[in-house]
Parts: structure tokens; sequence; C-alpha cells
């Protein structure tokens, strides 16, 4: 039965992820991109300058932009950062990690585009909170008649909360680097569910479900208190870490690139296997992107509509920094530790293959790299957890109305969900993840491509006010 589901799971994840899908989100990326005369690099300046004065430029809005982009990280930077870009290579090559770049050097316009549009489509709620994202500019920008196409998005962004990014993938991962460097060889079990597990397994699990807990029941404002802390401390230190890979293998650093980029193309495949490489090294490569960067899925507009920013370029200028910062940076050097150390060919998968990088790559004994690697990871994976679950309710908010009783409930389903991650099959999780992200990122997509004069309308609006004051 279990061979069943899954193979059933794998089919349903290469459908959705299937080359129509991958060629939407390049297009799309792309569309914007031309349209917008390459913002992401010329307007780079401006992001970074709106990005370090953390402005509040607005009466409207909960929380600053800087806030509202650290809770858009916080549900962003996760272990698509550390296990994401491991099983990517592992299954694609190393060329999986060169779509990605193409995958975020577009996606940054569809970062950019969706994030402009969440502000200039927001709306006031009843109790007086701000909500916006995707359903509210497919609603509003495209009218009442796409209303159903909003609800789809609304619909699926609950399950990604629920079974896909927000809670299975992040406490499974957490679960399992805290496994490794604990209790590797299973010297302490218990039997749960017909199975035994591991008593790190089973105390990580129950630990960050109470933290989770705590945080989530306080709302928006108490998430973007925790991960304005947390992002760019957890951020940081990997960063730090995996530049320190860099620094003492320098030297393999340009033939890591070489392999990279022929990869990317199936130079290294076998006769006759390079097309099938290729479209592997694409397939995973770009899921993997979109999985960590989550452009044109639609979920940070939902961030950054609550920010207090009354320009929606400007925040969108913000927003795309989020691209850049997860994939671009991070998703790099985490990418290029791997094949350096030649850690993705070596019969290891998920975080065992970043572990293995650290451990060969750190000037430390294998047990300090280890350590190093699960802090990373607990703090990246419980970040993604509070700001999907803010996600979702949000969407959650958008199906069913003001339901603040119904909101607590599902409160409390998500937590469940955390509570179970950890039991779960690494590859049920990873395939189920990205299933819901394929079909969370179709309406928006189109909401995208539909809606685009309004993003190059409101762009060229802000850069002639921005010209006025120089």
């Amino acid at each position: 039965m279990l061979d069943m589901i899954s193979n059933f799971l794998t089919t349903v994840d290469d459908f959705v992820w299937g080359i129509p899908l991958i060629v939407l989100i390049l297009a799309t990326g792309l569309f914007l991109t031309a349209r917008l005369h390459f913002l992401q690099i010329t307007k780079l300046p401006h992001a970074i300058k709106h990005l370090i004065a953390n402005e509040k430029s607005g009466e409207d809005g909960e929380v600053s932009s800087f806030a509202a982009l650290c809770t858009a990280l916080s549900a962003t930077i996760g272990t698509g950062n550390i296990v994401g870009v491991a099983t990517a290579i592992v299954a694609g090559g190393p060329g999986a990690l060169f779509w990605m770049w193409i995958a975020a050097l577009v996606g940054t316009a569809t970062k950019y585009s969706e994030c402009l549009l969440a502000v200039k489509y927001r709306v006031v709620a009843e109790d007086g909170h701000i909500i916006g994202g995707p359903f509210y500019y497919i609603e509003n920008g495209m009218g009442k008649s796409w209303k159903w196409l909003a609800k789809i998005f609304a619909f699926m962004g609950v399950c990604v909360g629920l079974f896909g990014i927000g809670t299975f993938t992040q406490i499974n991962g957490i679960t399992s680097a805290v496994h490794n460097f604990f209790d590797a060889n299973n010297a302490h079990t218990v039997q749960l569910f017909g199975m035994d597990y591991s008593w790190s397994v089973v105390i990580s699990g129950i630990l960050l479900t109470i933290c989770v807990a705590l945080v989530v029941i306080g709302g928006l404002k108490r998430i973007s208190t925790v991960a304005q802390v947390i992002v760019p401390f957890m951020a940081v230190t990997y960063v730090v870490a995996c530049l320190l890979v860099l620094i003492f293998n320098v030297t393999a650093i340009p033939a890591a690139i070489v392999t990279i980029v022929q990869s990317a193309f199936g130079m290294r495949a076998v006769a006759g296997g390079a097309l099938g490489a290729v479209i592997m090294a694409m397939q995973k490569g770009i899921a993997r992107g979109i999985f960590s960067n989550e452009a044109g899925i639609g979920s940070a507009p939902i961030a950054a509509a609550a920010a207090q920013n009354d320009s929606p370029a400007k925040q969108g200028l913000i927003s795309m920094m989020g691209t850049i910062i997860d994939t671009l940076i991070i998703c790099t050097m985490t990418g290029l530790t791997i094949v350096i150390t030649d850690s993705w060919n070596v019969g290891l998968d998920g975080v065992d293959v970043t572990t293995r990088a650290f451990q060969q790559g750190l000037p430390f004994n294998s047990f300090i790299a280890s350590f190093i690697l699960m802090v990373c990871l607990v703090f990246f994976a419980f970040t993604t957890i509070l700001g999907w679950d803010y996600y979702s309710e949000r969407c959650l908010e958008y199906l069913i109305g003001q339901k603040p009783k119904a909101i607590k409930v599902y409160r409390w389903i998500y937590i469940a969900c955390v509570f179970i991650g950890p039991y779960m099959t690494v590859k049920a999780v990873w395939t189920i993840a990205d299933i819901f992200n394929g079909l969370m990122a179709i309406p928006n997509l189109i909401a995208l491509l539909a809606l685009n004069g309004v993003v190059v309308a409101e762009t060229k609006k802000y850069l002639d006010n921005a010209k006025k004051k120089f």
C-alpha cells in the first residue's frame, strides 16, 4: 500500500512539475523582466538602499518593510536551502544549481511584481488588520468574475501550509538533523505507530512543536518580531560557515563552476543521455529553486501586503531582495560546498549530503561541523514553519471570512501537523510539498501575466517620482 501511494505521488509530481509548468514559470519571469527592462539588475542599488533604511512610509500596514521582508524570508529560508539544494544536485547533478540561478534571476522580477500588486490591491479587514496577496489582486485586479481563481489559489495555499513547505518538510528536516547528530546509530529508540524511532527524533519533535505553538498563537506581530531577530542571525551564521568551506577549498572553486555549467547542458552525460540529463537538471533545479525562494508561488506577497509602505513599487523592490538573498546567495553557498567536496555522488541523500560537505570542507572535526549545520537547519526550518502559518491563515481567512474562532482552530491543526511531521518518510514529504507548490503557483502566474500592465504603470510612476527627488 505504501509503495502504491509513493508511486502515485511520484507520478502526480512528475506531471505537475513537467515541462509545461517549468516553461510557464520561466516564461513569466522572462516576460516580466523584459517588460520592466531588467529592473532587478538596474534598480538593485535602490532596493538595497530601501532595505537598509528599514523605512515606514505609510499609515497603512502592520509592520515595517524590513519586518515584512524578514517574515517572508522566515518562510523562504528553510530546509530548501540546505536539504532542497542537496536533493536537487543528487537527483539532477551539479547542473541543477545552474538552473536554480536562472530561475532566481528571472524569479526576482516575478517576486517584485507580485509584491507590488499585493500592496496595491490590499484591503483592510473588519477588525482593522491589513490583508493582501494573490487572492486580492486576482479578485480586485482581474475582476470579480475571476474570484474562483482566487479561491483556488487560497485553497492551495492552505494545503501548502499544512502539507507542504509549512510543516512536514521543515520539522522532518529538523528532526533528521538532530537525529544524525545525537543518535545516528539508533542506539536509543522507542516504538511508535508500529515503527522504531530514535528518542532524539521524538524529543526534538515535541520541543519544536511547543516552541511553534508559543509563537503562532500570538499572530503576525509576534511572528515578525521573532523573524527580525532570528532571520539575520541565522543567515549570517550559515553564510559564514559556507564561506569558510569555500575559503579553505578556494582552489577547487573554478573546477566546480565548470562542472556545474557543463552538467547543466548535459556535457558530462554519457552518449545519448545528454538531453535526459539536461531535462532532469532543469526539472530538479527549477523545482527546488522555486521551493526555496518561492518566486511565483504567491506566498511572499501575503507578507508584503502587511508592510507599512505607501509605495507598491518600493515594497516590490524591497521584497525582491528575498529571492537574491535566498537563492543567489544562500543556495549558491550550499551548492558550491556540495560540489567542491564531491558529496553529491557518494550514495547519500537529503541533509546527509550537506552534512558531509561541511565535515569535509570545514577546518574542524566532524562533530563541530555537524553541530553547526544542525543549529542552522533548526533555525532555518523553525522560522519557515512560523512564516507559513501566517501565509496559510490569510489564505483560510480569504476562503471563510473573518472567523477568529475558526482561525484559532486552524492554528491548532497546524501545530498538530508539525507534531506528526517527524514520523513521515523524507521522499513522501518532499513529493507532497512539490505537488502543492506547483498547483499554488499556476493561479498566481496567470494573474501576473494578466496584470503586467499595472505592474509596469506603477513602476513608471515610482521611477518618475524618484527622478524628481534627485
